[in-house]
């Protein structure tokens, strides 16, 4: 793996932490809130899963049409795409499921529109954009669950393997690599890519604590995940290993873009799952950019690093979907990106 010297981020990211300051005061108050009380944590799981409602006004970019659609009995699903038919999205021939962010607690179609679509238009590839089951009612092996019925549900509407393209935010990153893993175990083909911003990789908590970015995070408290894996997922006081991507095979898993910023507390998860593509010889670029908080790319219209990242991602998703790139592929490129291209390996 290669690690090349980064650019300086722009004032805008420079000045984003600042914004983000009551947003990083309320969540470490509900992480120390749940930290030690699994009444009170199930209460925030409660309470957090309805905020997807609120983001309903969002607007996606202009001349986005939506489209809801049965994915499943057990949750929703919409196509994002520039006509209002399915007959049209099919004869796209490629598709981007996006898998959602919200630490497996919040969050939904509503507020991942505006960024699921952008994606969509940057790639001129339709998305389904899904909002799997999450806590207080669902585990993770549920969720999973969810992530493949959508990938099957695409290959079911004669989508090709080779013309889909994994996407995520967060722990939907996380859930990108736990989707195709999963598929392949049920003996389904692999898709062309997949494109991780900010992945969550690991439900325990030991090496994010030992990073150099413990604390240096815009807005993440450090002990967040660890508090919802521990009251939302253990099972007899105990986390299963296969629950995290990073214990997972990535044997012949497609090629992977990474995108995370460089002072994120997820840089460990980052890190970690590119080292395991790189052991697996499968092909990988890490984009490490200067600065640039959580999943930054939300913030298309305010930040010029997330308009680039964006960029860089349709030119993966287009090279991986239509040049037919998907298999075949091996070695690792890990580096710092400043102008979202990506690293020459």
């Amino acid at each position: 793996m290669r690690i090349e010297p980064t650019g300086t981020a722009s004032l805008a990211t420079r000045l984003a932490p600042t914004a983000l300051t009551p947003l990083r005061w309320t969540l470490t108050a509900l992480t120390v809130a749940g930290k030690f009380s699994p009444i009170t944590t199930r209460r925030i799981f409660a309470v957090t899963s309805c905020a997807d409602g609120y983001a309903a006004p969002f607007a996606p970019p202009p001349g986005t049409q939506r489209i809801p659609v049965t994915v499943d009995e057990r949750f929703r699903g919409e196509w994002l795409w520039r006509d209002h038919s399915l007959e049209k999205i099919r004869e796209a021939g490629s598709a981007i499921l996006y898998i959602h962010g919200g630490a497996f607690i919040t969050c939904g179609l509503n507020t991942h529109r505006r960024l699921a679509a952008k994606i969509g238009r940057s790639a001129n590839m339709p998305v389904l954009n899904i909002a799997y089951r999450q806590l207080p009612h669902a585990h993770i092996t549920d969720t999973v669950d969810d992530c493949v019925s959508a990938y099957r549900y695409l290959l079911d509407e004669g989508f090709p393997a080779h013309r889909i393209i994994l996407a995520g935010d967060s722990v939907g990153g996380g859930l990108t690599f736990l989707t195709a893993m999963r598929a392949r175990r049920h003996g389904m083909p692999m898709p062309a890519g997949i494109v991780a911003l900010s992945p969550f990789g690991d439900l325990e908590n030991t090496h994010r604590r030992a990073h150099p970015n413990a604390g240096r995070d815009a807005y993440i408290p450090t002990e967040a995940l660890g508090v919802i894996a521990r009251w939302g997922f253990r099972r007899d006081n105990t986390l299963d290993p296969s629950w995290s991507p990073i214990n997972g095979d990535f044997t012949n898993l497609p090629p992977v873009l990474i995108q995370v910023g460089s002072t994120e507390i997820l840089l460990s998860d980052a890190e970690r799952l590119a080292q395991r593509c790189a052991e697996a010889k499968v092909r990988c670029t890490l984009q490490i950019w200067d600065r640039a908080p959580h999943a930054f790319q939300a913030a298309w219209d305010l930040l010029p690093e997330a308009r680039t990242a964006i960029n860089s991602i349709a030119t993966f998703a287009i090279r991986q979907a239509h040049d037919n790139l998907a298999s075949g592929s091996t070695g690792s490129t890990v580096g710092n990106v400043c102008d979202g291209q990506p690293l020459a390996s």
